[in-house]
């Protein structure tokens, strides 16, 4: 049975997230955005499946049919390597406070999303995103809770005089990071 998923109106990462979800479930499924980014990244993450798609457009919104019949889906026995993410700021990229805080926000959902992190290293003022108030705390819980290893680094929380806020995870050291990271099969640094 063909699934419709309606993501207009949804900030990123949402319409890729409930495609993903979609292509879980069914064979085909129509994605329906209401912006052009959404249609390229929902497009971008369909293709990198190997499905197929086909692009209409309505009184302007877009309607994404894509047929998994194609796709190439790793069975269950083949086990992605995970990878190790390095975070040392609390915001994404450079440029304007308030679009780094939205995007940092938008990428640790993105990434509970998915399943082949192993640990989350923050450090500097990345440090400011394990701690109380921290709006991404619910997003590193639920990494966590997904086996995630989250660790903080020790001398940033005293730096910053917040070793006894730590809301999220572990302290960690230096070393442990490094050996984290060199032995990682993969590493993402922010």
């Amino acid at each position: 049975m063909k699934k419709i998923i309606d993501a207009r109106g949804l900030a990123c990462p949402q319409p890729v997230v409930l495609t993903k979800k979609g292509l879980e479930e069914s064979e085909q499924l129509t994605t329906i955005v209401d912006n052009s980014a959404a249609v390229e990244n929902v497009t971008k993450l369909a293709k990198s499946k190997g499905c197929t798609v086909q692009l209409e457009e309505k009184e302007g919104d877009y309607y994404l049919h894509i047929s998994k019949s194609c796709c190439d889906v790793l069975s269950p026995n083949e086990e992605q390597e995970k990878a190790v993410v390095l975070i040392t700021s609390n915001l994404f990229g450079q440029g304007e406070e308030e679009l780094g805080k939205t995007l940092m926000k938008s990428f640790l959902y993105a990434l509970t999303q998915v399943e082949n992190i192993k640990q989350m290293i923050f450090m500097n003022s990345g440090v400011f995103l394990t701690t109380e108030g921290s709006e991404v705390i619910e997003s590193l819980k639920a990494m966590e809770e997904s086996g995630v290893e989250i660790l903080s680094c020790g001398t940033c929380l005293d730096y910053y005089g917040l070793k006894d806020k730590l809301a999220v995870g572990e302290v960690t050291n230096m070393y442990t990071a490094v050996e984290a990271i060199t032995s990682a099969s993969r590493a993402v640094t922010l």
